[in-house]
């Protein structure tokens, strides 16, 4: 281990970098044995050949790893069990990966990136903080980036609903940037969620770092779901690193006189997953996932469409029963549709709905289209 974190404290030693040495070497213990010519016929910088030559990080390398533990936290190497599968298949991998607070909960779970601006609208805080909360609550782990906006609001709507929540920095796991977010850090370790970073302790927030931790939020998750971004959002960089991580792309269209909302606007029309509730990001998910979270499908009951496995709320009237089974929250239908498939009268399915409404359990929309409240 000594090794791969000395060689990841090593100035000019980025993923780039390091995967070109991995390649030619195979290991981090063989890199600090090459030959200074073996070094240079790979174009590294002099300083960095210096250092690899000298292991001027390796008695570094011991000490990190007692400070990391003294916070309670943990160093990952690429070549560990422990690391993130997923994050360990795109290019240029961190060499390591610190981190804090239930890491083995949150990557176990399959994990969905939510971000955005940091000067988000009122609009764009909600929406990803009902995402967020409606996701973590199905056993998905919410990862963001910790900044402030949108990605404060995906870490607090995880958190809200009990769910896991996964901090990506782009400093050391020591520090806290924005340092606003100092209690949401907290809070985050307090509900069983964790921070990662690729940097050493002590690293500042520089603007160079971010694009780093980037790669890592998308490659962490199975998609990214861009909630609200500007012309030059960097969550549209992130967006890019998702595509070429074979990555899902989503976002929340927004009104189309805000700036916040070029971003995403255009992501849905360059072919992005147009999101508007939780069952449309699930949807995009591997289908042996999506299948233990999602809805069952309508089956046929006696020559009648009617949803299975599910447990109906209790009180309901036989005929309250019968619309409520012909509905489900994704898919509106119209009156029309309820008087032949329930096969109640206009009175009775009338009556039927107005008392599922008054319970709350359905919801009335448009055009006399009627869906059920999740």
């Amino acid at each position: 281990m000594k090794d791969w974190i000395a060689l990841n404290m090593t100035p000019g030693v980025g993923p780039r970098a390091a995967t070109r040495l991995l390649e030619r070497f195979g290991s981090a213990s063989a890199v600090f044995h090459a030959r200074r010519t073996e070094l240079e016929s790979l174009r590294m910088r002099p300083e960095t050949i210096e250092s690899i030559i000298k292991r001027e990080f390796e008695s570094k390398a011991d000490e990190e790893l007692e400070r990391v533990k003294a916070i309670g936290g943990d160093i990952l190497i690429l070549d560990d069990g422990s690391y993130p599968a997923y994050l360990r298949e795109i290019a240029d991998p961190p060499l390591t990966l610190y981190v804090r607070g239930d890491w083995q909960g949150g990557f176990e779970q399959p994990g969905v990136a939510v971000i955005g601006s940091r000067m988000c609208s009122t609009y764009g805080e909600n929406a990803s903080e009902m995402l967020a909360r409606d996701l973590a609550s199905r056993g998905i782990s919410i990862i963001s980036g910790l900044a402030r906006g949108i990605d404060t609001a995906a870490h607090r709507g995880a958190i809200r609903a009990g769910g896991k929540t996964i901090a990506v920095m782009g400093t050391g796991i020591d520090a806290v940037y924005p340092k606003e977010n100092t209690r949401l850090v907290r809070e985050i370790l307090d509900s069983g969620g964790s921070l990662v970073s690729q940097f050493p302790l002590g690293t500042p927030p520089l603007k160079d770092n971010f694009p780093y931790r980037n790669r890592i939020i998308s490659g962490l998750s199975l998609g990214v779901l861009i909630v609200e971004a500007t012309e030059r959002s960097g969550s549209l960089i992130t967006a890019r690193l998702a595509t070429e991580q074979n990555r899902e792309v989503m976002a929340v269209p927004g009104n189309i006189t805000s700036r916040n909302s070029i971003g995403t606007n255009y992501l849905i029309k360059a072919g992005a997953k147009l999101v508007q509730q939780w069952q449309d990001v699930v949807a995009e998910l591997p289908s042996d996932i999506a299948a233990r979270i999602l809805p069952p499908k309508v089956e046929e009951v006696n020559g009648k469409p009617e949803r299975t496995g599910e447990a109906l709320p209790s009180g309901l009237s036989d005929n309250e029963r019968k619309v409520w089974t012909q509905l489900s929250p994704d898919e509106p239908v119209h009156i029309d549709v309820l008087l032949v498939s329930s096969n109640l009268s206009f009175g009775d399915l009338n009556a039927a709905l107005v008392g599922l409404d008054i319970r709350d359990l359905i919801r009335v929309l448009p055009g006399k289209h009627y869906a059920r409240r999740t």
